[in-house]
């Protein structure tokens, strides 16, 4: 790329602050909305009788309300002005998705790690949803008022810092460059961050599949059978009654020729070498999961495999249906015909461009019913940070992870970190007006989660405890 194609796409990049003001983004727009009705919306088509333990979860606190909302912040966001800059985003990117994971090689990385929402849409959309989740946390967290801001320009300058240097990247070497727990060991600030990140390291690689075995399943008749734990996770025998007729190729005594069928497509969908590997295994055992606070009513199961030495495999086989941004934003006319009609697909794809390194067993396939479903590893070496445990420093730290992971990711899947990087520049305008945003719409969650625990009162939603639904629950 010669100077004057990286002087036309700065120009690019600044020339969209007159689309879209940087001063602009503290604007939550109209919030003249139904929470409720768009809570509504989002669990249709879900397994009805596990749509209000997903309310009982999100009841909670605001910032677990927060958590399940992702289609009503994309609501919000869609009636502000937007920069224009599209690219593919994680769509829920709050800070509860990020998260360690082994990497092919048994590295362990870091990057975000959930990917039901992705697909084309602006870019500071990502960036929205990550701030206001840390105001959201540091308020539930009962953190001062400036502490949640410096929260928020944490995370938005060490995003703006690492566009910056993306910017300046080869294609290769932004391709291959790849967030570790030695690299953030490496860059620490502070000693006790440093200590977080070693503990961390030591704990996830001990979280295998193996170890999982050993937890979550016994040997009956000479066969892996996995312990039931409901409500979220359960054996589905005969006539179950939380599934209605739709649902009969789950509550079917034998699952095999229908999950089978599912199986070969997800197979198709893989490289030759991979799916080489995977016939190595057998299936030992299939439970039904409920998964999350979000996804809670979606179908979603889990898939025991052995080699010829017991040796474990867990595969996740997770309902995938329309993104929220893909509902909410009007994508541009040139990107149209690069929209994916499987939403399987769509999740695998858009999680192997955004994130540095992806499992090898990413695949997708159509279930009975016309179903979408994608399939991964259940947690290798997965690690998730619990922020309650974090004091101020700590949670800075980790704010600023998020901001560095967020830029990266962005910087790959777009390709656009110049035009991303000179339409924020190297000032704090951008940032600040995130911080009044971030706290602004903490405002707005706060009062759409009164609205719903009055609809949850009131009898207009029905939401139930995970204790109130194991104590009635028939498999």
């Amino acid at each position: 790329m010669t100077s004057s194609n990286i002087a036309e796409r700065e120009a690019a990049g600044r020339a969209a602050r007159e689309r879209s003001k940087r001063s602009s983004h503290r604007t939550v727009g109209d919030l003249d909305r139904d929470p409720v009705a768009l809570l509504r919306k989002s669990s249709e088509g879900r397994v009805p009788r596990l749509v209000p333990l997903r309310y009982g979860r999100m009841s909670v606190s605001p910032f677990t309300f927060f958590r399940g909302t992702a289609i009503i912040q994309a609501h919000d966001l869609s009636k502000v002005q937007d920069t224009g800059i599209v690219m593919p985003i994680c769509g829920d990117g709050h800070l509860m998705n990020f998260g360690g994971f082994a990497t092919p090689e048994r590295q362990l990385a870091f990057d975000l790690n959930d990917f039901d929402e992705v697909a084309y849409g602006p870019w500071e959309w990502d960036l929205k949803r990550l701030t206001a989740s840390f105001v959201v946390a540091a308020r539930h967290m009962r953190l001062s008022r400036s502490t949640a801001e410096a929260l928020v320009m944490s995370v938005v300058t060490t995003y703006r810092d690492w566009m910056q240097t993306y910017a300046g990247y080869g294609t290769l070497e932004l391709w291959y460059d790849r967030i570790t727990f030695e690299r953030m060991i490496e860059t620490a600030v502070t000693p006790e961050a440093r200590r977080a990140l070693k503990r961390g390291l030591e704990k996830a690689a001990s979280r295998t599949h193996e170890s999982m075995l050993e937890k979550m399943a016994e040997r009956v008749d000479d066969r892996w059978h996995i312990r039931d734990v409901p409500p979220g996770l359960f054996h589905v025998h005969g006539n179950n009654t939380l599934f209605g007729p739709e649902d009969d190729w789950i509550t079917l005594g034998d699952w095999r020729p229908l999950v089978g069928k599912m199986y070969e497509e997800y197979l198709g969908t893989l490289t030759h070498d991979r799916r080489n590997l995977l016939r190595h295994f057998e299936t030992q055992d299939m439970v039904f999961k409920v998964v999350g606070v979000g996804s809670v009513g979606t179908r979603c199961l889990v898939m025991l495999n052995t080699d010829h030495l017991g040796k474990p495999l867990f595969l996740q086989i997770k309902e995938a249906n329309k993104s929220v941004v893909g509902q909410y934003y009007k994508l541009p006319h040139e990107y149209k015909a690069l929209g994916i009609k499987h939403h399987g697909e769509r999740v695998v794809r858009g999680q192997r461009v955004l994130q540095a390194v992806s499992d090898i067993f990413l695949g997708w396939a159509t279930g009975p019913s016309g179903r979408h479903f994608y399939v991964r590893q259940l947690r290798d070496m997965k690690l998730s940070a619990n922020i309650e445990l974090f004091d101020n420093t700590l949670l800075d730290g980790y704010a600023r992870i998020c901001g560095w992971i967020m830029a990266r990711a962005h910087a790959k899947a777009s390709g656009r970190a110049i035009e991303i990087g000179a339409y924020i520049g190297r000032g704090d305008q951008f940032a600040e007006a995130l911080v009044g945003y971030a706290s602004a719409y903490a405002d707005q969650v706060e009062k759409d989660y009164d609205v719903f625990i009055t609809a949850c009162r009131n009898g207009d939603l029905e939401a139930r405890t995970e204790e109130d639904m194991a104590a009635d629950f028939r498999v």
